[in-house]
């Protein structure tokens, strides 16, 4: 689905799985600093939006995620996953109650597999699944915004900012009022500096969710039983996980950025050593220079200087190993 606001001066489409919004409008850098200062707004329209209704939503939710949301607050955002039977990561959602209707929005692409799966689990309980991405837009607004939030939006607060869906009809001319815009790059960036992981690029196809610091703010420790649960249990209590988010600053010398999917290697073992991870984003910060998230093996020394291809890459810890 097409963004309009790619008809705006400057608008570069993105590509990828964020294709159909901006990658970025002309400066990149000037879009991250105003997001940072808690200015403009980013367009996520291109993101799924999935809407549970029913007197049971909450409830049923509850028993398939791996948050606790039973007794979630109106208005109170979360995150949350769901497993397959061994743990590993499917979905990822970002949820907030309004008092009638559980909103999510979700990776591009995905509300298709997400809306079968909950489908087949209604069982006797009443709600209802509706895929509400070709109405709903999601646009984010930085933290420290004083935008206005119009009455037909409903908020997911958090520490990074809010998200709004809102309806599309009203995007172009909300971003008109509550501009100016900033790429999916630069949001990206911003991103990456805050640790954040994402499903599909900090995520394959055996992540468990301690591998990524996701343990606390998508997943509740103490609540009933999920798919998924036991392996969430037993590297809680009884092991680790085989692999550990980190974030690297890399050699700002370097005229290209590491791609997703670039190896990592010790240094001290040269191009020829072991693989011991890698790049899952890069990105090019405003401050930081470039950066980018990885998953190394969790045996890897904390302060080991690596190198990813041809780049050095110092450490910083994300999840200890």
């Amino acid at each position: 689905m097409k963004s309009p606001l790619l008809t705006l001066p400057g608008a570069v489409p993105a590509e990828g799985v964020d294709e159909g919004v901006a990658a970025h409008y002309g400066d990149l850098f000037r879009e991250q600093r105003a997001l940072a200062d808690g200015t403009g707004l980013v367009d996520l329209s291109h993101r799924g939006v999935v809407a549970v209704t029913g007197e049971d939503r909450l409830a049923w939710l509850h028993l398939l995620l791996t948050q606790h949301v039973s007794d979630l607050p109106a208005g109170r955002a979360t995150e949350a996953l769901i497993l397959s039977a061994n743990g590993h990561i499917e979905h990822a959602l970002y949820l907030v109650d309004d008092g009638a209707t559980v909103w999510a929005h979700v990776e591009p692409g995905t509300q298709e597999a997400l809306i079968a799966y909950l489908e087949s689990m209604k069982f006797f309980y009443k709600v209802e699944v509706a895929d509400r991405t070709a109405d709903t837009a999601v646009v984010h607004l930085p933290a420290g915004s004083i935008a206005e939030v119009p009455e037909s939006a409903v908020v997911r607060e958090t520490p990074h900012g809010r998200d709004l869906f809102l309806p599309r009809a009203e995007l172009e001319a909300y971003a008109a009022q509550a501009g100016p815009p900033a790429g999916i790059l630069a949001y990206e960036a911003l991103r990456v500096e805050q640790h954040r992981p994402r499903l599909g690029f900090e995520t394959d196809h055996r992540t468990i969710p301690h591998e990524l610091g996701w343990i606390g703010s998508a997943v509740h420790l103490q609540k009933g039983c999920y798919r998924g649960q036991e392996t969430v249990a037993r590297v809680q209590n009884l092991g680790k996980p085989p692999r550990r988010l980190v974030f690297l600053h890399l050699d700002g010398s370097e005229v290209h950025l590491p791609v997703a999917g670039t190896e990592l290697r010790l240094a001290d073992d040269g191009p020829d050593g072991r693989k011991i991870g890698f790049i899952t984003t890069s990105a090019r910060h405003h401050e930081l220079g470039p950066v980018a998230l990885a998953l190394v093996k969790r045996n890897v020394a904390v302060d080991a200087p690596l190198v990813a291809g041809d780049t050095a890459a110092a450490q910083e810890v994300v999840v200890e190993p």
